[in-house]
């Protein structure tokens, strides 16, 4: 073991370790200083990004049990029983800070990561999806430019990555705002299927049991990854380059296949991901859960740059890696299998009962020190918040507070909005038909799905979080990004089960960020416990500011849900011309943080009212049972932009007209932004039949119009079909390809 560090000061705060934490490290040590392999060990390990030391007070309390939750959060992802012996595993990661350092990259190896958490559990990844926020795209400032340029790089990464590894990408999310300027949000998405009883964790037990390294050979990149994901950015941010991991989707194309056939094979205890923090969190997670010990020999790790140290081994983050812990007498076997992927794979050590890490380099123990302080009692921080003072300003405010808008002008300013026009720019560089099981994609509205070939039941997946809301909300705002996502789910038929969630806010050392936290993890928990749709999975991503100025509150969701007959999917655009268009639930003049005050007036105010989970649920309740009796045609939410939107963007998919006749008390009503509200399209045949489930659950009910014609008309605004496709389809390439 070598000597102390010199410059301890400085070593400290690249680590970025306080006082206080080197303290502990003396305790944990027994006193003994510890060496810079310890440092950067405890630094990864104690990283935001590894501990959850700032979040884990909040996250606590999570709901996260169901008769139908088979694995809830700690471990790869998240797992839910979907019928016939069959479970579907899934998670939300962020990889927001590579992503603006180096967007293709970035984006490529996050689509990588959250892949690994899904086959590393025994699944084969069947779905992706991501939710994707960027600053002001439109304008010719350097801003706006450097804004367009990640768009381009990011979509370009996630598509090469996904398409490569032959997983489709059926949807997502994209929106913008200016708060994302200096910080864009990447978060990605998977879902796999695997039987019930052929799940893998990543633990490592058994005396004796070997320790097998597979996958790429370890290089430098990604050195330090985690730690640079728990800083905020500064005008120096762009020298980390090197901390962004370069994958190689080739090459996890073969790993996972490999995995895949291992897992067919008795030959393994467990096995883990080597994300962040590459073999130190994988080793230290997987001996941390069953409280064994692990010796490894650095040296025998595969290696594909000259002179490197343990020190790089350990903190790596080079991407297509997995450790696993082997049945004794095995290593043969896999190292067969393995080899026949073409992959690297080599014994680097074995587990023991002594509870502790024990490296070595060459013969020379490099570090010993006890697992459980190190993975299992990192610091729990109990940060000071304070509620933010912006709030009283935004709150204050409500629509009447600003200039009157005649309502032609606000319909064509809303529809032509970034945040409504269709992403085909972004989705169709995905390949979202690959295994032939999507029946709904991007671009189809609401919720996506995939049939499951096995049991003939079908999967719909939303992720959905409207940023605005949080701002002048926290707490609400989490929990109606819980609603809408589920919210979607229903629209297409299926019954919202579970959520894995992506927290994605500013600076904690803020106290009114860490105030936007707290508060929207009671969001989030309130509304889960309400609808019944515990967290199984999901990641705090925090510290993502840039020269202070923190991102908006954005808390992901990403809903799954079941719908038990493949064949009764539910679209969500406009299926035969004549039939009626119902508008289910109350309209009552919303407009806090709506797409309205945002478009027309260029602010983020006003107040969310309080909301009624119960009038949700029986919406979920009448389109998931008139779905299976067959009574309606299509069925779409009605969210950002109010019911003209909504109509308009239904009409635009379908290429058929409307007519519709809202009763509202004030005609910009036709725009706001009332929460558990549905546009249906019923038959002549069934719609009493409808209305007679719609008044046993006590949902207001009305019908706006009927489908057909060459126009779009919601009370007194219209626009003719033509320009309303042209809109819909054709500005957002226009202002993403204009520096091209």
């Amino acid at each position: 073991m070598s000597q102390p560090i010199e410059d301890l000061d400085e070593v400290l705060k690249n680590h970025k370790l306080s006082k206080e934490e080197y303290e502990d490290i003396l305790r944990i040590l027994d006193g003994r200083h510890p060496n810079i392999v310890e440092i950067g060990i405890f630094s990864a390990m104690w990283s935001e990004h590894c501990s959850y030391k700032s979040s884990k007070k909040y996250l606590n309390g999570f709901p996260t049990k169901a008769p139908w939750v088979i694995q809830g959060p700690g471990e790869n992802a998240g797992v839910i029983d979907i019928g016939d012996g069959m479970a579907a595993v899934f998670k939300m990661e962020s990889h927001n800070h590579p992503s603006f350092i180096e967007p293709f990259q970035g984006a490529a190896t996050g689509v990588g990561g959250i892949l690994r958490d899904i086959f590393t559990m025994g699944a084969r990844p069947v779905a992706n999806l991501n939710a994707l926020r960027f600053g002001k795209v439109r304008g010719d400032s350097e801003i706006n430019k450097y804004q367009r340029h990640l768009v381009r790089g990011v979509v370009d990464g996630i598509g090469s990555y996904g398409n490569c590894m032959g997983v489709p990408t059926i949807g997502g999310e994209v929106s913008f705002d200016e708060s994302y300027n200096g910080n864009i949000l990447v978060n990605a998405f998977s879902l796999g299927l695997v039987k019930s009883d052929e799940i893998f964790l990543g633990v490592a037990s058994g005396i004796g049991n070997p320790v097998m390294y597979v996958g790429s050979k370890t290089g430098r990149d990604g050195l330090g990854g985690a730690v640079m994901s728990s800083d905020s950015f500064t005008e120096e941010s762009k020298s980390l380059r090197p901390t962004v991991q370069v994958g190689d989707p080739f090459t996890e194309k073969l790993l996972l296949e490999a995995c895949l056939e291992l897992f067919k094979t008795d030959l393994i205890v467990g096995i883990q991901d080597m994300g962040a923090a590459g073999l130190t969190s994988s080793a230290f997670e997987m001996a941390g859960k069953t409280g064994a010990g692990l010796i490894m020999n650095l040296d025998k790790v595969p290696a594909r740059e000259e002179g490197m140290t343990p020190y790089d081994f350990m903190l790596s983050e080079s991407q297509e890696r997995m450790l696993i812990c082997a049945k004794k007498g095995a290593e043969q076997a896999i190292i067969d299998i393995f080899e026949k992927w073409e992959l690297d794979v080599a014994v680097i050590g074995e587990v023991t009962d002594t509870e502790r890490m024990e490296l070595f380099w060459h013969g020379e123990k490099v570090c010993d020190m006890p697992i459980a302080p190190v993975s299992e009692e990192a610091p729990i921080l109990d940060r000071p918040t304070a509620r933010p003072a912006y709030l009283d300003e935004v709150n204050a405010k409500s629509v009447e507070d600003y200039a009157a808008v005649a309502d032609q002008e606000a319909y064509e300013k809303l529809f032509t909005s970034i945040e409504v026009v269709d992403k085909a720019w972004v989705y169709n560089q995905y390949d979202s038909m690959v295994q032939t099981n999507t029946t709904k994609g991007p671009g189809s509205l609401d919720a996506s799905c995939i049939r499951i070939k096995e049991n003939g039941r079908a999967l719909a997946i939303s992720s959905d979080c409207n940023p605005r809301y949080c701002y002048i909300d926290p707490r609400k705002g989490a929990a109606l990004a819980v609603v809408e996502s589920g919210r979607n789910v229903a629209m297409s038929g299926a019954r919202p089960l579970s959520i894995t969630d992506c927290l994605n806010y500013g600076n904690p050392e803020n106290p009114e960020v860490m105030w936007q936290f707290a508060e929207g993890c009671e969001g989030i928990k309130e509304a889960c416990i309400e609808l019944n749709t515990p967290v199984v999975s999901g990641n705090v991503s925090l510290y993502n500011e840039t020269n202070g100025v923190s991102v908006f509150p954005t808390p992901a969701i990403a809903m799954v849900g079941l719908n038990e007959d493949e064949n009764k999917v539910l679209p969500s655009s406009f299926q035969h011309e004549e039939n009626n268009v119902v508008l289910i639930g109350e309209t009552k003049g919303e407009f806090g943080g709506s797409l309205y005050i945002k478009e027309l007036f260029g602010e983020t105010s006003g107040k969310l009212p309080t909301f009624d989970y119960s009038a949700e649920l029986r919406l979920w309740e009448l389109v998931i049972e008139a779905n299976k009796e067959g009574l309606i045609q299509s069925a779409k939410d009605v969210n950002v932009g109010g019911v003209a939107i909504a109509l308009s963007k239904m009409a635009a998919t379908s290429g058929k007209g409307i007519t519709a006749k809202v009763s509202v008390e004030n005609s910009k009503d036709i725009f706001d932004e009332s929460q558990s509200r549905a546009l249906l399209e019923v038959t002549d045949e069934d719609i009493e039949e409808l209305f007679t489930i719609a008044t046993g659950l006590g949902l207001r009910f009305e019908v706006i119009g009927k489908i057909g014609g060459d126009k779009v008309k919601v009370n007194d605004v219209s626009l003719s079909m033509e320009k309303v496709k042209d809109i819909y389809f054709n500005t957002f390439a226009s202002i993403i390809e204009q520096d091209l």
